[in-house]
């Protein structure tokens, strides 16, 4: 298991790895951002695709300037604010759903009413 470590830190691993997972991800969270009518679901894949974009800031990090850690900062940034915003949404949908017992999104025009 260390020498596994080893390898994948020692930069073996390719930048089109990392960017082609980072492509995988965010296209999912895309598609289950258009697809779903539950508000946790889009939530769900608002957060994927940010988190796509913070393997994108780590491996540009990584392999551009490998003796700064800018980008692993700005991810950390990034992660911490995409938890406040977590914590806020969910927040927003337990509302809702204690208004309508409901968290699909098709049902928030009743709230006009």
């Amino acid at each position: 298991m260390g020498d596994l470590l080893i390898s994948f830190f020692s930069g073996t691993v390719p930048v089109e790895a990392y960017l082609g997972l980072s492509l995988i991800m965010f296209f999912a969270g895309i598609y289950g951002f258009l697809s779903r009518r539950s508000m946790l679901m889009i939530l769900i894949s608002i957060e994927l695709m940010l988190n796509a974009a913070e393997i994108n800031f780590v491996v540009f990090n990584r392999y551009l300037y490998p003796g700064h850690l800018e980008g692993f900062y700005f991810a950390l940034f990034a992660i911490a604010v995409s938890a406040c915003e977590t914590a806020v949404a969910i927040a927003i949908i337990i509302n809702i759903y204690r208004n309508l017992t409901s968290v699909e999104v098709d049902d928030l025009n009743r709230l006009k009413e």
